[in-house]
C-alpha cells in the first residue's frame, strides 16, 4: 500500500511540474535564444544550416515532438552535434522552452 501511495504521489508531482511550465514564457525565451537558428516556427534557418554544414531537424517533426521535455532540456543545456549549449536558457525557462517546442506540432 505504501508503494502505491508513493507512486501516486510522484505521478501527481510530475504532472504538477509539467503543468507549471509556461509555453508563452517559453516562446519569449525561444525567440531570444533559439529563433535565429531554428526559425520562428521551428523550421530550421537554411542559411545557418548551410553555414554550419548540418541538417537541422524541423522542431515540428515527429522525431522532435516525440522527445520528452527532459530530452529537449538536455539538448539545450548540453548541446548536440554542432549545436553548443545555450547557457542563456536555464532554470524555469528550460521547462518553458520545452513546453513551447511541444506546441509546434505539425
Amino acid at each position: 500500500m505504501r508503494t502505491i501511495l508513493t507512486t501516486l504521489t510522484l505521478v501527481c508531482l510530475s504532472g504538477a511540474a509539467a503543468l507549471a511550465a509556461d509555453a508563452n514564457a517559453g516562446q519569449a525565451a525561444y525567440t531570444r535564444a533559439c529563433k535565429s537558428c531554428h526559425g520562428p516556427d521551428g523550421t530550421p534557418n537554411p542559411a545557418i544550416a548551410k553555414m554550419m554544414k548540418v541538417d537541422m531537424q524541423d522542431l515540428k517533426s515527429a522525431a522532435v515532438q516525440g522527445m520528452s521535455n527532459d530530452d529537449i532540456k538536455k539538448i539545450i543545456t548540453e548541446g548536440k552535434g554542432k549545436m553548443r549549449p545555450i547557457s542563456s536558457v536555464s532554470g524555469a525557462a528550460l521547462d518553458d522552452v520545452a513546453a513551447y517546442v511541444h506546441t509546434l506540432k505539425k
